[in-house]
């Protein structure tokens, strides 16, 4: 968020938020099908809700806090070495996080094997 910023509804109050909503949005306009492409947006006190309604898979910082940089990195990993057509949620990761989903959440995403 700016620093003086107080409507947590309205994207002109974070500094990067609208490149990360923008980015999420042109992703899932070229993929044909949202499955086939997990997505992480976000960064510390980002507009959770307006990257999650783009269609991101995951994003932060719900909780408008800071996160660790870590955490991006564990989202990606265990959607990488999961069990190919298993559903990993934020469930299955939470614990792992610094902030838990305060910190990052989102709809989970399925593993899909690569052609």
């Amino acid at each position: 968020m700016i620093k003086n910023g107080r409507d947590y509804n309205n994207i002109y109050n974070y500094r990067n938020s609208k490149y990360f909503v923008s980015t999420v949005k042109e992703i899932r306009k070229w993929s044909r099908i949202n499955k086939d492409v997990t997505i992480f947006a976000g960064a510390c006190q980002s507009f959770y809700e307006a990257i999650m309604a783009e269609g991101a898979n995951f994003a932060s910082s719900p909780a408008r806090i800071m996160i660790d940089f870590i955490d991006p990195i564990i989202i990606a990993e265990k959607v990488a070495t999961t069990d190919e057509n298993k559903y990993i949620s934020i469930a299955d990761i939470k614990d792992e996080l610094r902030e838990g989903e305060r910190g990052i959440s989102g709809v989970g995403s399925l593993r899909k094997e690569e052609k």
